[in-house]
């Protein structure tokens, strides 16, 4: 199991780094989700992962830290805000340049043919 989650981590910060590098404004905001995934399940995980155990401090010999289930839900308040922000700056670039690509200089002007 640890390992289906590790590599679950990594494709989604891989995947997350390469969107995040891409020149339009769709992608870029889907890399920043996927990042946000990655965090969200490596915070989760950090908290043990047990089938069956109690979040608490009780009687059972098996438990599970609730902090990392907080820090998580917090994140995803955090995040959901973060997209957000990148989607209206996106929006409001496009709206700015008439392109939503990433590497123009002043607001309406195309980038150059030779890159």
């Amino acid at each position: 199991m640890e390992l289906l989650v590790a590599l679950a981590i990594g494709i989604l910060t891989a995947t997350g780094v390469y969107l995040l590098l891409r020149l339009r404004t769709f992608p870029v905001v889907l890399g920043l989700s996927l990042l946000t995934y990655a965090v969200n399940v490596f915070i989760f995980a950090s908290g043990r992962l047990m089938s069956g155990a109690q979040p608490v401090l009780g009687a059972a010999e098996a438990i599970t830290d609730p902090l990392p289930q907080a820090l998580v839900l917090t994140a995803i308040v955090i995040s959901f805000g973060m997209t957000s922000l990148v989607v209206i700056l996106a929006l409001g670039s496009f709206l700015n340049a008439g392109t939503d690509r990433i590497d123009i200089q002043k607001p309406g002007e195309m980038p150059d043919a030779g890159r």
